[in-house]
């Protein structure tokens, strides 16, 4: 039987599915609608799509490594709950596990890669109908060094935040030791030159109009600035943030003591960003006893 496009739009206003899983469980039940919307419920995808427009902004972060490759990813749900379940941090595992065996480079890509039954996403969409949370992969990122350069390392929190650094000349745990200072300080860049033009327009305005309302004269004002600029920036990067095990020295420093240099840091802090919906408790149970959810 011929799969139209009104077939499939009306099977996609009946179950709620994507355009490409209608057409599937279409040509898969040879154009029998109310068959096909069997076939989505049983692969958990008429499900798991009523659950997309929740938020997701618990979860977990982790880093797999593998010899000089490195993926950082953030797995989200809706509770922390879930989160903490062996089945989430198994299909996390799978996950991660699978990409850093892969050729994925990006989000897109890594959903694509290819599991012992389907694909992340196809895991994706089976765990989202099962929990009954809306489960995603947020964010990822694909990391490669060079030969002469180690990883770093740290999850917090049980995975509340993962960094992963890159150095140059140095070891492992000297590595690991920056990687506990991005975690602790939440620097936002690794180095000064990393901080982009209009985000320091912008505190440099702001630090002068805080000199002139302090009765300063400009040239006078215009000095403090930079100095408070520099303040600024051993805040926000990396480099230039005082070592938490020796507030004498910087990082960098630290670093270079040690014979090495930074490369990269990335740090994942879960549900950064995402701005979480408030909920009505009362409606929760609600919506829960009519079987809304």
């Amino acid at each position: 039987m011929e799969i139209t496009a009104s077939l499939v739009k009306e099977l996609r206003e009946r179950s709620g599915a994507g355009m490409m899983d209608c057409k599937k469980a279409l040509s898969e039940c040879d154009g029998d609608i109310d068959a096909a919307i069997d076939y989505l419920r049983e692969k958990g995808i008429a499900k798991a799509t009523k659950k997309e427009g929740r938020i997701a902004a618990e979860g977990l972060a982790n880093i797999y490594i593998k010899e000089d490759k490195a993926v950082i990813l953030e797995v989200n749900s809706e509770t922390d709950f879930v989160s903490k379940n062996e089945e989430f941090t198994t299909m996390m595992d799978t996950i991660g596990k699978a990409i850093l065996n892969s050729d994925a480079t990006s989000l897109e890509t890594a959903l694509d890669v290819s599991l012992e039954e389907g694909t992340v996403k196809d895991l994706i969409i089976a765990k989202t109908a099962k929990i009954g949370e809306k489960i995603s992969l947020r964010r990822l990122e694909v990391v490669n060094k060079e030969k002469d350069e180690v990883f770093g390392s740290y999850l917090h929190m049980g995975g509340r935040i993962a960094v992963l650094t890159v150095l140059k000349g140095a070891t492992e745990e000297i590595a690991k030791d920056v990687a506990m200072q991005a975690a602790a300080m939440h620097p936002n860049y690794v180095f000064i030159e990393d901080v982009p033009e209009d985000v320091v327009a912008r505190e440099r305005e702001i630090l002068k109009e805080q000199s002139m309302n302090e009765g300063k004269p400009a040239d006078i004002a215009e000095k403090m600035v930079e100095g408070r600029l520099k303040k600024f920036y051993k805040e926000i990067c990396l480099a230039e943030q005082a070592f938490i095990k020796d507030n004498d020295i910087n990082v960098a420093t630290y670093v270079k003591n040690a014979g090495g240099e930074i490369k990269n840091m990335i740090r994942y802090e879960v549900g950064e960003g995402i701005e979480k919906k408030e909920e009505d408790f009362a409606q929760e149970v609600m919506n829960q006893v009519n079987g809304n959810n």
